[in-house]
């Protein structure tokens, strides 16, 4: 039996999508924290990274299909793609310094570090996760742009965000 989302008002819609997006990542947690008790942190960050990898192509081809974007799309495609990842949908993000050739994403309330924070654990260490997940998915929405880590933890980061990601068009 499927839900017949035609039945549902704008809110409920959106509550809906917040839910969905909350349960991926509810689902993420679990599947790591599963991995990390059985076979160790080190382990846990390998797979993760594997994860992200295929996980995170997969997402862009499908919003640049969604968003009918040329095969070229740019820093504007790739702006108007992050704004449709799942992660958009339950986290505060801002993408600032818009240039034709760049632009720098900020990460502000990360669902995964604010509960952290609010358990008194440090920040959680996802850098190398996050420089594959944000290079595998800027180059797949255009193959052509170039992702630099600004900041991630383990690094220190300003209170304002908790990681920063300059995204480079490059040109071939």
């Amino acid at each position: 039996m499927r839900i017949d989302l035609k039945d549902l008002s704008r809110d409920e819609l959106l509550d809906y999508i917040e839910m969905l997006s909350k349960n991926w990542l509810a689902h993420d947690g679990c599947w790591f924290q599963g991995i990390e008790s059985e076979l160790g942190i080190d382990t846990a960050m390998k797979y993760d990274r594997i994860g992200w990898q295929r996980f995170t192509q997969i997402e862009a081809k499908q919003i640049k299909k969604f968003l009918k974007l040329e095969e070229h799309p740019g820093i504007p495609g790739l702006i108007k793609a992050l704004k449709f990842r799942l992660y958009a949908n339950i986290n505060v993000q801002e993408i600032i310094d818009i240039t034709d050739n760049s632009c720098v994403f900020h990460m502000n309330k990360c669902r995964v570090q604010t509960a952290r924070t609010r358990k008194g654990l440090e920040d959680f260490p996802c850098k190398s996760v996050g420089i594959v997940e944000y290079s595998y998915f800027a180059s797949t929405i255009d193959d052509r742009i170039e992702t630099e880590c600004i900041c991630c933890p383990p690094d220190i980061h300003p209170e304002e965000y908790y990681c920063a990601w300059k995204f480079t068009l490059k040109e071939n």
